[in-house]
């Protein structure tokens, strides 16, 4: 490996940038095809682990290299393994809760009974929570040790708590998983595997097991009976995770507040800090006691699923709610100054193309939702699912792979400037998927078909400048306004003259006047350690605080004597340096008339 870092150091310097992707790959075939033993080939990951371990334990083979601290972020950079995991500015850390009774019945929802409503436990997150007892401090340190293994850094994560409806869960059970995922990222490694050890032995003296072949085979009857009907999603749950073993494992599953309120206190300056933190609910559960308790938990963003606006679409489903209850659930998620994360859904029963573009534009165009961000799904029948009855009685069908295109991609056209579209597909593995999409590319197919008929794409991840260099002198500041139903919007956005994009900022300025609301602040580009510049990124180069100044002088100028900022825990610090003081559960900064 040695010979291969040497010719990578040796590219690095004659380039002067990290090395194409394409070019370090063909360098690792042509070392491995010398290399007749499989067990001796090597790839990205072993030859950052190696390059680390000389770097921090071999001082004659390190100084040998001659490697500069520049040269040294580019190699970093060339050896890191999935870079884009990171481009976004952080690096997102998904766990989910335990599986528990669902008080939705929507008949698209697979019914595996090892994981909550919804999901699938072939699926990655999924994959992760079963191997770990779906514990938080356990699936936040197994996620932890993977990105960093891969050369992630991960000084500033976003935490994305899944399963199904957050609001389902008991309080006191809401407060334990949220305090064991800051608690995960405020302990030492040598403390965390001291806790790893004794969590997982605890677990097992419990009677569980986290083997997934062990398990499939415990829930095979059970399982049958759900996908036959004759017991439901529910009463399985019930009976799997209201035993004996399970029921004492919960024993040390609930902390006070206080506790929370003082690990977040110590997150605020840890070398692990939440920077995001994200739960999942349906809008029919969002008032205002929701909103604030999602808030006291230390929550900045909302995923709530909506699937439909369409009455007809949303009764054939099961989803029992009504668009009413969806524009109230924005407003009071709006008005709390959470960033919302719509989840849509096309070809649903009784759904025709055209009512789904008409379905999306109204949810993208109309005053009474316009998300902040979108994942934007086709439907696809998984056999534990209620819609698998429909399906054999021809009474559902999925869309020809041409149509569901199509569709997409007028979605993706009619998507405003100020939206992110964040996925496009589930995590389900093609061997789960009974009928419908299982194209793992849709994506590049949408993008592709639009790009064909000249759309002009504006939705915020096709703009975003991911991996790449960046200079602020090749930046300039735009605002887009727009108006929803209890507010004024103001998306400020750092872009390029092409119009990519390296930052932006969500301002809210309420129609009932009070105070006005920065509701997001994101930075694109490289992750750069706190405290550090890194050269060419846009991170920690002060368009943050350049927006947020503007954002003050904005609010100012309409009127406003004070804005609040919906910070995150580990981004206190970094508002109360801009003049934000502690108010409740925001921090507040007076601007004057």
């Amino acid at each position: 490996m040695e010979r291969v870092i040497q010719d990578i150091v040796s590219a690095i310097r004659a380039a002067g940038r990290p090395l194409d992707e394409a070019w370090l790959a063909k360098l690792i075939r042509r070392y491995n095809r010398g290399v007749r033993d499989v067990a001796r080939h090597i790839g990205k990951q072993q030859l950052l682990a190696f390059y680390r371990t000389a770097k921090e334990e071999d001082g004659p083979l390190w100084q040998s290299w001659g490697i500069g601290t520049a040269e040294d972020r580019l190699i970093l950079r060339s050896l890191t393994v999935k870079p884009r995991r990171t481009a976004s500015g952080v690096a997102t850390i998904t766990v989910l809760t335990l599986p528990h009774p669902c008080s939705g019945a929507c008949i698209y929802c697979p019914n595996d009974i090892r994981m909550p409503k919804s999901y699938l436990a072939n699926e990655p997150a999924c994959q992760r929570a079963e191997r770990t007892f779906f514990d938080p401090y356990l699936q936040v340190r197994a996620r932890l040790d993977l990105l960093e293994s891969n050369g992630h850094v991960t000084d500033k994560i976003e935490l994305i708590v899944l399963g199904g409806t957050w609001s389902d869960y008991a309080i006191p059970y809401q407060v334990w998983f949220i305090s064991e995922l800051f608690r995960a990222l405020n302990d030492s490694d040598e403390e965390a595997g001291r806790v790893c050890t004794m969590r997982r032995t605890f677990y097992r003296d419990c009677g569980l097991d986290a083997d997934p072949s062990v398990l499939a085979e415990q829930v095979r009857d059970l399982q049958e009976r759900v996908d036959a009907g004759s017991c439901s999603y529910n009463q399985a749950v019930g009976e799997l995770y209201g035993s004996a073993a399970w029921q004492d494992a919960r024993t040390i599953q609930h902390a006070s507040f206080e506790a929370l309120d003082e690990l977040q206190h110590v997150n605020e300056n840890a070398l692990r800090r939440v920077v995001g933190l994200c739960v999942e609910t349906r809008p029919d559960l969002v008032d205002s006691r929701s909103a604030e308790l999602m808030r006291r938990l230390g929550c900045t963003k909302i995923q709530i699923g909506i699937q439909s606006l369409d009455q007809e679409t949303l009764d054939a489903c099961g989803r029992h709610m009504a668009a009413g209850q969806i524009a109230r659930a924005f407003a009071i998620l709006r008005l709390f100054g959470f960033k919302i994360l719509a989840h849509m859904m096309a070809n649903l029963v009784g759904a025709t193309p055209e009512r789904d573009k008409r379905d999306y534009e109204r949810l993208v165009r109309d005053p009474r939702f316009l998300p902040d961000e979108v994942k934007l799904y086709p439907c696809v029948l998984v056999e534990s699912a209620a819609l698998t009855h429909l399906y054999r009685q021809g009474l559902w069908h999925p869309y020809p792979e041409d149509v569901l295109v199509d569709v997409l991609a007028a979605d993706v056209a009619a998507t405003p400037a100020y939206v992110r579209i964040s996925r496009m597909i589930r995590d389900i593995s093609s061997g789960d998927i009974v009928a419908g999409n299982t194209r793992t590319n849709l994506r590049q197919m949408v993008d592709g078909q639009g790009k064909d008929a000249g759309s002009k794409i504006v939705e915020i991840r096709q703009r975003e400048i991911a991996t790449e260099d960046i200079s602020a002198d090749d930046l300039h500041l735009a605002c887009i306004p727009y108006t929803t139903t209890v507010s004024e919007e103001r998306f400020l956005q750092w872009v390029t003259a092409d119009g990519a994009i390296a930052g932006f900022l969500r301002l809210s300025l309420p129609h009932r006047r009070g105070a006005a609301m920065i509701r997001e602040v994101h930075i694109y580009g490289r992750v750069a350690g706190l405290g550090s510049s890194e050269e060419g990124g846009a991170q920690h180069i002060g368009l943050g605080r350049r927006l947020v100044e503007e954002a003050c002088r904005q609010a100012r100028a309409a009127g406003y004597h004070g804005i609040r900022v919906i910070s995150s825990v580990g981004t206190r610090a970094y508002y109360r340096k801009l003049g934000f003081i502690d108010d409740g559960l925001y921090q507040m900064r007076t601007i004057g008339a």
